[in-house]
């Protein structure tokens, strides 16, 4: 293969496409258009100086300028740092400097989100490297920097240079969910994200007059931005929400009889709830989704029943979502896990024990290790963060726990750092979670492992169902049905739990949790 076919731009020229290639908030965007408005995008950076290795830092909502953008800054060989809409002024500032982005592309306002505020927090000093703003659906907004609009698609600009041709290249920066040290930025290239999206658009079997997706996700992250290359790649017709809303997506769904969405358990949960339809969704074929809450396989199984086939997955910035998906031939428990069949047939899956770092056998728990073309460059500016986590032969560490099923797919059981050794086991909280949830009184649970007294335990948080239970009768409980390391040292009752917003979903603050068991025990 030439290295053009590893192209964004290489998306686009597939010879059977549907169109519209978007259906944006109502409105089509025809794959002519949309093709104008990259020449139009790429013409406009060029005008703002935006060259080669440049970057370019994107916070918007989902639109047609969202992509436009990302195709353009590929053409001029520039790179686009991606920032969540949900980020506030520290993990903004955070972002800027450390990916060096001279231009912002910014909305002036969006529903409750005050951008100009949050940009006014920041001082221009943080953020050396940011010479001005362009702002989508406004002149200028009140800020440091100087503003431009945005206005690529109204105002002829000089054509953009000739095509940057170098596949290999940083295009696109994610940020994954950080420590303590803040986010990392992972970089990927066109041609790990062109080749993956084609690998998505083959393994679904996707055809551009059969199929449709719901884009429900924020392009910003890995979840929605791989999706939504996926569907380009297959020339399929992609309708857009702007940010996601339970109410529009369960209208679109159901008049355009989409084939294909992708989100959280949570958001799922949300639409199958607002119909009494018994089966709303006559040609749902994959809905892909994420387990960030617990009671996902309660959900899994209501929406299966209502004719929402839900599809376990696996993925991360560093090897981007959709990496792999169960099949429609699994066995219905196995095809909600988490984990699944590798999307290219090039993808490498292997488990190390975390005890021995020897390989692990089929069956036997440990660390993930993948080495796939969808793997990214590296994190950006950060050599040592990049060499700890690629091995010697170039597998990615991904610090989550899994098991090999022998038969060539995998299974995700949980964060490495959530996964708890218990009795010299590695215990899944997931595991101790789903028995409590069985108990009369318990709506939801979450299990962390702390140190008592020299010794590894775990401690149980309990989201009350009307009346709280009483501790004695969930330990009694799970004394019958879990061997006795897994049985929490103390379980606590809370009205929620602390959760943290990420461009791909709602997660909870395991760390967080960890801290409150420390503190409980300490107050005894």
């Amino acid at each position: 293969m030439s290295s053009n076919e590893f192209s964004l731009q290489s998306l686009i020229c597939t010879e059977a496409f549907a169109d519209p290639a978007f259906v944006f908030d109502g409105t089509p965007v025809s794959r002519a258009e949309f093709s104008a408005n990259i020449e139009k995008t790429a013409a406009w950076l060029a005008a703002q100086g935006v060259g080669k290795g440049d970057v370019v830092a994107v916070w918007l909502v989902n639109r047609i300028e969202w992509v436009a953008l990302l195709f353009a800054a590929a053409r001029l060989g520039a790179i686009v740092s991606a920032v969540n809409t949900r980020y506030r002024s520290a993990e903004v500032a955070h972002l800027l400097r450390l990916s060096g982005a001279r231009l912002m592309v910014v909305e002036a306002a969006f529903r409750s989100i005050d951008f100009a505020a949050i940009l006014a927090d920041i001082a221009k000093d943080e953020v050396p490297a940011l010479r001005q703003l362009a702002v989508v659906g406004a002149d200028t907004i009140p800020a440091h920097w100087p503003c431009v609009r945005f206005d690529a698609f109204d105002q002829p600009y000089p054509p953009a240079p000739p095509a940057q041709d170098d596949v290999d290249l940083p295009v696109l920066l994610y940020t994954t969910s950080g420590t303590t040290k803040g986010p990392k930025l992972v970089a990927h290239s066109q041609r790990t994200l062109a080749a993956h999206a084609a690998a998505v658009a083959r393994a679904l079997s996707l055809a551009p007059q059969n199929h449709s997706l719901l884009a429900m996700l924020p392009f910003c992250g890995t979840f929605g931005m791989t999706s939504l290359l996926g569907f380009i790649a297959a020339g399929a017709t992609i309708h857009v929400l702007d940010a996601f809303e339970a109410a529009p997506a369960l209208k679109i769904l159901g008049e355009h009889e989409i084939t294909h969405a992708f989100g959280s358990d949570e958001m799922f949960r949300r639409i199958l709830a607002l119909t009494d339809v018994a089966q709303p969704f006559p040609r749902a074929e994959v809905f892909g989704f994420a387990a960030f809450q617990p009671g996902w396989r309660e959900l899994a199984a209501e929406a299966e029943a209502r004719g929402m086939p839900l599809y376990g997955l696996y993925g991360s910035s560093e090897v981007q979502a959709l990496f792999s998906i169960g099949r429609a031939s699994d066995a219905f428990a196995d095809r909600i896990e988490g984990g699944g069949w590798p999307m290219s047939p090039e993808a490498r899956v292997r488990v190390r024990d975390t005890e021995t770092g020897e390989l692990a056998a089929p069956g036997v728990s440990g660390e993930i290790e993948i080495s796939a073309p969808s793997r990214f460059l590296g994190y950006f500016n950060n050599p040592d963060a990049t060499r700890d986590a690629i091995t010697a032969d170039g597998f990615f560490r991904t610090g989550d726990i899994g098991r090999l099923r022998g038969d060539g797919s995998f299974v995700y059981e949980t964060r490495a750092g959530d996964a708890m050794r218990l009795g010299g086991f590695l215990v899944a909280p997931g595991e101790i979670e789903d028995e409590l949830k069985s108990c009369a009184g318990v709506a939801d649970a979450q299990v962390v492992a702390v140190d008592l007294k020299g010794n590894a335990r775990c401690v149980a948080f309990v989201i009350p169902a009307g009346e709280p239970p009483q501790q004695e009768m969930l330990v009694a409980h799970l004394r019958e049905r879990l061997a006795g390391y897994k049985v929490p040292a103390r379980i606590y009752i809370v009205d929620a739990f602390p959760v943290t917003d990420s461009a791909n979903g709602v997660k909870i603050q395991r760390a967080r949790l960890r801290a409150m068991a420390m503190e409980r025990i300490a107050a005894e």
